[in-house]
């Protein structure tokens, strides 16, 4: 792991509490998902929201699941800050 790498992490568990460990497990686990499958969307987003220790309604999880699988996710950060926000 590179010090950017490293500056990373660190910074996400600072500020998340979120093991870097946890993350490479999300990372893998998504490598090679279907994205355009709602169960496999869904779980996911719970297992993201677990992992942050974030409870997540369920209508912003079925919004965002939605957005994702009819691949309409925001490709700037203002837009995808607003559909976690909403």
């Amino acid at each position: 792991m590179n010090n950017f790498q490293k500056g990373l992490f660190d910074k996400i568990q600072q500020n998340a509490n979120i093991n870097p460990n946890d993350i490479y497990k999300v990372a893998d686990s998504v490598k090679n998902a279907n994205f355009s499958d709602e169960n496999t969307v869904r779980n996911l987003v719970r297992n993201l929201a677990k992992l942050a220790n974030k409870p997540i309604s369920k209508e912003k999880e079925d919004k965002i699941v939605q957005s994702i699988v009819k691949n309409k996710i925001p490709s700037d950060a203002q837009s995808l800050n607003q559909l976690f926000k909403k």
